[in-house]
């Protein structure tokens, strides 16, 4: 379809939140359009919100009664009199009912046809259209409309291992690897309560699981003129549950020899995917690599992708600007010949989530938020300090993104963005990104989509790594010391800034006791003198003996001198007797216990399985009285779009159940109580 004139899209509503939607805004901005943000209750004073030049409220936190409302956007949009939607991604973005609402009601829809996203959202039918266009599938079971029964005498014809897989979405929900047939029933039933909670439909597809593969997808953008150009390759290979924690553009196969002819065919056959349905905008070939270089068409995403920044930033292109030239029917001027990919670029997916709880999804109050401002190193992020991180949503909460000439120069530039980065109030996988980027498989660009499941990162040690976490529970120390100080001083108590750490019975020593993410240290400060502290005693059972000078201090920065090394700690005083300290890849919260009221909280586990977050409990499956062992489930509690199950940690007979299902829970709530036979 051929304009003599662009189409008038503005202003343009974003259909989003958090990180994507401030990204999207920016650039709007950048163009001189006009832009609407939309909000939840949750969100009415996050970052998206005060970009836009307006803002409409979409209804509560939930969802379905916000974000996900048709009706609701739509209503938005007539009474800004926007002329565009821009939807980002996840939510609505490939919701084919709300691209074709968006036409039906005049607006125009900044991504793909609703024919398109219907075709290419159903993995099956997705799969049947790839294989007649000639482009080389994952062998599977995409039958639609399949029973459990179909599906279970389906996968002894698949083969082990395979993936159960939802038809309708993506980002690892309604996704489980099976490794042998007694598994397959549990994980279909699971894998359809996943897929209707998050994309409306429980239909599942079944594909062989390739062994240590890479996931590497091709960029693509089509105009309404029949022109369609790739603009290079990413690695999404780092992965945990199936949902992309690292990304990078090129892939490190690229850079080796016949990697220019392998990006070649895999950027032909994703031309030819998306000319093959008549896609238009910017879209996505995902696909399966393996290591004698035969690739498999996995599915087509289309919207915008949360690594694209990887590809701006090898590519000097806006992706969002791009989008928005060919929604309002302008030619895309890029011709293949010539894309120039310059440089390396990497990006790290921050969520808020715990490590030490097995990455459970966390929610939570922002104490403190600083980016780090470093050369090369670009962060999209949604969030501010104060706000509250809600369980109703994704919980992505900012993207790393670092450029360099070559790739280990990008590595690097990430490790100190991540670890310039202030994050504290809500817990974080920032120091597990961390050791993933430093991992020698890692380093050496040999990840596949089995690198978490190989290494085990991220897993609980079973030791501590005692000359770090020294370090970080010595500075904890000084720092929860320097607080305390600085507030009696703050009430006049020590009258003059001259005589801090000074007493009249010579210099003074404070003895505390803090607990903290690693353990519990019982640890003394002495002061020295001026800015320098002797800190002794335990950490977890092990000695600690350091002599600490402060070099600086202007939170969130402090330059501290450990036993002689220069160290640049971060650091939130939330009150005098809590700080949150940050040392590399590790972050704890240290709290003066021999100074607070508050004793330290009977440890959970045990016979008392207790919620892990806040979410919804869905089903629970013993009763009271019933026999119960090691690792069986207990219950199941979504948050985020995710279930969680719940298991016994003791053989022995449940005493109580203090839940039902669909009932809201908070983290720490009471589920169930066993008697232990021991």
């Amino acid at each position: 379809m051929s304009r003599s004139t662009p189409e008038r899209i503005d202003p343009i509503l974003v259909a989003n939140r958090g990180e994507i939607s401030v990204r999207i805004l920016r650039t709007v901005r950048a163009l001189g359009y006009r832009s609407v943000a939309v909000f939840s209750d949750a969100d009415r004073h996050a970052p998206h919100v005060e970009l836009a030049d307006e803002a409409v409220r979409l209804g509560p936190a939930p969802a379905r009664e916000s974000y996900l409302s048709i009706e609701r956007l739509l209503e938005a949009a007539r009474a800004t009199g926007a002329r565009s939607v821009h939807p980002g991604y996840g939510f609505l973005a490939e919701n084919a009912a709300f691209a074709r609402a968006c036409a039906g009601a005049g607006l125009v829809f900044i991504g793909p046809s609703a024919e398109a996203i219907e075709t290419m959202g159903d993995k099956g039918e997705a799969k049947r259209r790839m294989l007649a266009a000639g482009v080389p599938c994952v062998p599977g079971f995409h039958e639609p409309g399949a029973s459990d029964e179909v599906l279970l005498a389906a996968a002894e014809e698949v083969g082990f291992p395979l993936m159960v897989k939802a038809a309708a979405g993506g980002g690892g929900r309604g996704m489980r690897r099976v490794e042998r047939a007694a598994d397959v029933q549990p994980a279909i039933t699971v894998a359809r309560s996943e897929a209707l909670g998050a994309f409306g439909s429980e239909e599942l597809i079944l594909e062989r699981a390739i062994r240590r593969p890479r996931h590497v997808e091709i960029q693509v953008l089509a105009d309404a003129h029949g022109h369609v150009i790739h603009l290079g390759e990413r690695d999404c290979s780092v992965q945990r549950r199936h949902q992309k924690v690292i990304e990078e553009s090129p892939c490190p196969v690229m850079t080796r020899t016949g990697g220019p002819e392998l990006r070649e065919r895999m950027g032909e056959a994703a031309v030819a995917a998306a000319k093959s349905i008549g896609y238009v905008n910017a879209g996505t070939v995902e696909f399966l690599l393996d290591e004698a270089g035969e690739f498999w068409f996995l599915e087509v995403n289309t919207r915008l992708q949360v690594e694209h920044p990887v590809t701006e930033m090898v590519t000097g292109l806006d992706l969002v600007a791009l989008q928005i030239a060919i929604a309002e029917g302008r030619p895309l001027e890029l011709r293949q010949e010539d894309m120039l990919f310059d440089g390396h670029a990497i990006e790290a997916r921050l969520y808020a989530e715990d490590p030490a709880r097995g990455f459970l999804p966390a929610s939570g109050r922002i104490a403190c938020w600083r980016e780090a401002q470093l050369e090369g190193l670009r962060i999209d992020a949604g969030v501010a300090s104060g706000q509250h991180v809600s369980a109703d949503y994704d919980p992505l909460l900012a993207k790393v993104i670092a450029w360099g000439r070559d790739r280990e120069q990008a590595r690097r530039r990430l490790v100190d963005g991540l670890a310039g980065t202030a994050l504290f109030g809500v817990a974080s996988n920032r120091g597990f990104l961390i050791e993933c980027l430093e991992h020698d498989t890692f380093v050496a660009g040999e990840a596949t989509t089995a690198f978490l499941e190989e290494t085990r990162i991220g897993e609980p040690a079973a030791g501590l790594e005692l000359d770090h976490d020294r370090d970080l529970s010595v500075a904890g120390a000084v720092l929860v010391f320097l607080a305390a100080r600085d507030t009696a001083h703050a009430r006049s108590l020590i009258v003059s800034p001259q005589l801090l750490d000074w007493g009249s019975s010579g210099l003074p020593r404070v003895r505390q006791r803090y607990r903290f993410a690693a353990g519990e240290a019982h640890l003394s400060v002495l002061a020295l003198g001026r800015d320098r502290y002797q800190v002794d005693g335990r950490v977890d059972g092990e000695d600690v003996a350091s002599e600490v000078e402060v070099l600086g201090r202007s939170a969130p920065d402090a330059e501290l001198r450990i036993d002689g090394r220069r160290r640049r700690v971060l650091h939130h005083v939330e009150h005098e007797h809590r700080v949150h300290v940050s040392l590399g890849a590790r972050t704890a919260t240290f709290e003066n216990l021999a100074a607070s009221v508050e004793a330290v909280g009977e440890a959970q586990g045990g016979g008392r399985v207790v919620a892990p977050m806040h979410g919804t409990v869905v089903e629970v499956y013993v009763a009271p009285g019933d026999e119960v062992s090691i690792g069986m489930r207990i219950a199941t509690v979504e948050a985020m779009k995710m279930q969680h199950e719940l298991l016994a940690e003791v053989d022995g007979v449940v005493a109580e159940i203090a839940v039902e299902d669909g009932q809201q829970v908070a983290a720490g709530d009471l589920i169930a109580v066993i008697e232990d036979h021991a």
